[in-house]
């Protein structure tokens, strides 16, 4: 599998982690379960976890950014109130979030420890797969969640059709799961931060700057009849070491959704656009029980922020093109194809506009 860098598209001016994955930021974990079923059923479940122990007993400090409200994000509300997260964030397509959260509530119930639990706030985001999958189905399963939970761990993160990107549709082409990090200089902190994302919208495809859409000529609104209709929503997960409490998470959020829309988004109604940011810094944990009436931590300064801003935004816009480049055509028995992006036409069009290091 070939990543934006591997093809010369280096996007910004930060430099990435090992894998280039939300993975780089220390004890993040991810596991995906890819669902395919004949011709009809293409679909599944991506887990992101801060860190790999009782997140229910030692949970992070977490925010999330609604750009575009068209989704059924459970959980919302709780991180929104109280700033943390205590479960698993989970991906899948928009049917099938009951089953997911069901799942994640008896995961964090099953820990050893959480005995006497008896509320679980369950982070589950989704896009719509139904152009690709038999949506109405839900063939996403209690187990299937449970797999992707038990299966994460750190390294390198499949990309494209795999797990909740298996059945998404991104600018018209065939979309699905992409990664990418930057880390800060160390007279900056050297803080990680890893992007996770499930493209599955519509616009007009940019990449480094590069009208590629326009150049291919398949883009939203090319014709009054509107010639496609890509509409299904994006979720990011923004993971990073930095200290951030809840209200610079969210600002850090608010940034990602540049890098997406940096890539040509539009923003359509239809999108639901959700950003979920989490801090995973050691110090900051937030313990289900404590003996003391006091929170006490240090966190970044308001003013120590902005090249966390831009690395979000770079990370963000970066897995999106990983997620396009990744994904593979698929067909369906209903007659319904969507292609993967043309790499080689792409690639002469970005070399036309002198946007691709030659390697």
């Amino acid at each position: 599998m070939k990543r934006a860098r591997d093809f010369g598209i280096e996007i910004g001016i930060l430099q990435t982690g090992s894998f280039n994955a939300i993975t780089d930021v220390p004890g993040v974990k991810v596991g995906q379960v890819t669902v395919r079923q004949g011709d009809s059923v293409n679909t599944g479940v991506t887990a992101i976890l801060p860190h790999g122990g009782n997140i229910f007993q030692n949970k992070v400090p977490a925010a999330i950014f609604v750009a575009n409200g068209f989704g059924k994000l459970t959980g919302y509300t709780q991180v929104e109130e109280l700033g943390n997260l205590e479960t698993p964030v989970i991906l899948t397509n928009t049917l099938n979030v009951p089953t997911a959260a069901a799942a994640v509530i008896e995961h964090t119930l099953s820990q050893p420890g959480n005995e006497g639990v008896m509320s679980v706030n369950a982070v589950v985001g989704e896009t719509n797969d139904g152009r690709l999958n038999d949506i109405r189905g839900r063939h996403v399963t209690g187990d299937n969640v449970l797999e992707a939970i038990r299966k994460a761990d750190g390294g390198p993160v499949a990309e494209g059709n795999v797990g909740a990107g298996t059945g998404t549709v991104c600018f018209g082409f065939k979309g699905g799961i992409g990664t990418a990090s930057r880390v800060l200089p160390a007279a900056r902190g050297g803080y990680t931060i890893g992007v996770m994302v499930q493209s599955n919208y519509g616009g007009i495809l940019q990449i480094n700057g590069v009208p590629v859409g326009l150049e291919l000529g398949r883009y939203s609104f090319k014709s009054a009849t509107h010639e496609y209709k890509e509409d299904g929503s994006c979720m990011i997960v923004v993971m990073t070491d930095a200290p951030l409490t809840a209200r610079n998470l969210r600002r850090l959020g608010s940034r990602a959704f540049v890098g997406m829309m940096r890539t040509g988004a539009s923003g359509s109604n239809g999108s639901g656009d959700y950003i979920i940011a989490a801090s995973t810094a050691k110090e900051l944990r937030i313990p289900y029980s404590s003996d003391s009436m006091y929170e006490e931590w240090r966190e970044l300064r308001n003013d120590e922020l902005d090249l966390m801003f831009q690395a979000v935004a770079e990370a963000t816009e970066e897995a999106i093109i990983n997620s396009l480049l990744a994904a593979e055509t698929v067909k369906t028995k209903n007659g319904v194809t969507v292609e993967a992006l043309p790499v080689a036409e792409t690639l002469r069009i970005l070399r036309k506009y002198n946007r691709l290091t030659e390697k």
